[in-house]
Order: structure tokens, then sequence, then C-alpha cells
């Protein structure tokens, strides 16, 4: 049996979610999308045969799963009312601007049990899934040290990005909110919550928009410690994210697609490199999408719960107010 999916917002990452549910073979697909040119041209590319102009359009039958794609500050009443219909529902990250109303939404996702996640999609990289279970299971001791360099072109990624919510903090852009928060939650993932951070934050480069393009943070997850280095203005798309241990270190390399270890520090050591992986973008994002249906059959955890995605959020608004104050922000749970 097919799941009735409905995703809602279209733009980019709508697309890849609706095109990524439909690869799975398991999803029925419906969309929302208010602006009509852009309704009619992702119906008509990916033959979905019902398209709707708004959530209050689409009959309540319309998915039994949903994929909240809309911008961030809209995420939380959009999802609350999903819920309360007792639909499962995947929210597009970061979770929200705010914390306002997301207690209620856990509440409400409780009192209906209904599935609900946050789409913190490194958390379905099998690479980098890999590199966690090793580090979790003590291979190379206590980790002590989560560092991670990265960054790309964003206008070749996003050429729109000046016309849609990158291009204010209130619907969820600038760097902190749209790209490193992804990092953020992969840290907390492999590492554990962060405490507390300082954050210096600029915009140094994009042209047509004001917001931070360029981060630096420091953080602290208990004992550990963690450094944040992204921009969305260099040439490579890549990224590394580094975990030293008290006896090695491993990394993950997106260039490679693949994660290495080292445990002996005589100079001239060589990486131990795990096999290569290969995966497409999409990749990522089908390994999500099947692993929400899972967690909707009731066969496996939801890979971001709420709960984690709340805390992600905290992190966002403490970095925002840091790259403001200058000054550490701690992280209240």
């Amino acid at each position: 049996m097919k799941h009735r999916v409905l995703v809602i917002g279209v733009g980019s990452i709508g697309e890849r979610h609706l095109r990524c549910f439909q690869a799975t073979g398991r999803a029925e697909v419906s969309l929302v999308e208010v602006n009509e040119s852009l309704r009619g041209t992702i119906a008509e590319r990916y033959k979905v045969a019902n398209a709707y102009a708004g959530l209050d359009t689409a009959p309540p039958d319309a998915g039994g799963v949903a994929v909240v794609c809309t911008p961030a500050h809209l995420h939380i009443p959009m999802a609350q009312k999903l819920a309360e219909r007792g639909t499962h529902v995947l929210i597009e990250k970061p979770l929200s601007i705010t914390s306002n109303g997301v207690d209620h939404l856990i509440r409400t996702v409780a009192e209906k049990r209904v599935t609900a996640g946050i789409a913190y999609v490194y958390r379905a990289n099998p690479v980098l899934a890999d590199m966690r279970r090793a580090t979790l299971d003590g291979r190379f001791g206590r980790p002590v040290e989560f560092i991670f360099v990265g960054g790309q072109h964003f206008p070749t990624f996003r050429p729109a990005y000046r016309q849609i919510y990158y291009t204010r903090h209130e619907t969820g852009g600038g760097a902190i909110q749209d790209a490193l928060t992804h990092i953020f939650n992969a840290a907390e993932w492999l590492i554990g919550p962060t405490d507390r951070i300082v954050c210096d934050a600029a915009h140094q480069v994009l042209e047509g928009v004001t917001v931070e393009d360029t981060v630096h943070a420091v953080t602290r997850h208990g004992s550990v410690m963690g450094s944040f280095a992204l921009n969305q203005h260099q040439a490579p798309n890549d990224i590394s994210i580094t975990v030293v241990c008290e006896r090695g270190t491993a990394r993950y390399v997106l260039a490679e697609s693949r994660w290495k270890w080292m445990t002996d520090p005589k100079p001239g050591t060589p990486w131990t490199e795990e096999p290569v992986v290969p995966m497409e973008r999409d990749t990522w994002f089908i390994n999500q999408a099947n692993a929400f249906l899972d967690a909707v059959e009731g066969k496996a955890p939801v890979l971001c719960p709420l709960a984690e995605g709340l805390q992600t959020l905290r992190v966002n608004l403490a970095a925002l107010e840091s790259a403001r104050t200058s000054a550490w922000v701690r992280i209240a749970r």
C-alpha cells in the first residue's frame, strides 16, 4: 500500500522532497503551492494529479503524511493544523524562527499519536552515520573536539536566493538558519547537545542581500569543544567534519564521499580510508523519505524528532544573539 503524501510548498527544497518521496516507490504524492505558475509547472513535471492552491483547499484526506516546505516562520502553525487532523508531518529545517508554539505542537503530536520529525538530512547520510557508529562505539576513545569547515557558491545552487526566504532572518534566511543549522544539528547528533556558543557572523560577499553569508562559531558540548567555519560564496562545494577523540581522529569529507580515520601519530602515517559510497545529493533525501515512512509504519524511530529539532532551534537563536552581542550565550533546555 502506498502512502498519500502531501508536499506543501514546492520551491527548490519542496520540489526535491516531492521528487524523492516519489522515488521511494512508496508514495502517492499531491502538492500545495500558492504560486499558480510554479504549481502548474511542478505538477506537470512530476505528473502530479492533485495540486492545490492552499492547505485549506486541499481535502483533509489529501495526505496521511505531509511534508512542510514553506518558509520557516510558517512551519509551526501549519504543522499544528496538520497534527490536529491526525496527519503525520515531516517539517523542513529549521523547525521555526522562534520557540513560540513548539511545546503545543509537541503535546498535540503526542495526543494525536502522529509521527513528526524535522528534515535534517545529514542524519540520512549513510557515510556520516557509519562514522557516528564508530565514534559512539568508542573505537577512538572519548570525543574531545568537533571541527567543521565548509562552504559553497550559493548563487550557483540557489540562483533565486534574492527573491526567496533567504533575504530575511524573519523568514528563516541567512547562513545560520539556512546552512549552518544543518551542521549544528549534525554536531549534536554526533557528540551531544550544545551547552553554549559564541558566534561571529557577517555579510561579506553575496550581492543583493544583507544577511550573514559567513559564520565562525565556537561551542561547548559538555566536555567536548566545537568549532564551525562556514561561508556561502566560495568556489568549491565542500565540507569536512572532524571528530577528535582521545585515541584517534575520524573525518568525513563530502568531496570524497567517504570517512577516514587515524590512530597512529607517527609522522607520515596515512589515513585509513573507509570505502567510498557513491551518492547523488538526492540519495540523502530518498533515504530520509524512506526513513520517515518507516517511522510512520512503526518500523523505526524518526531520524530527528521534534525535541531534537527544538534543541537545534535554540542553538540557531543563540548563534544569532551571540552574533549581535559578541558574547557567549548559554542554550536553555
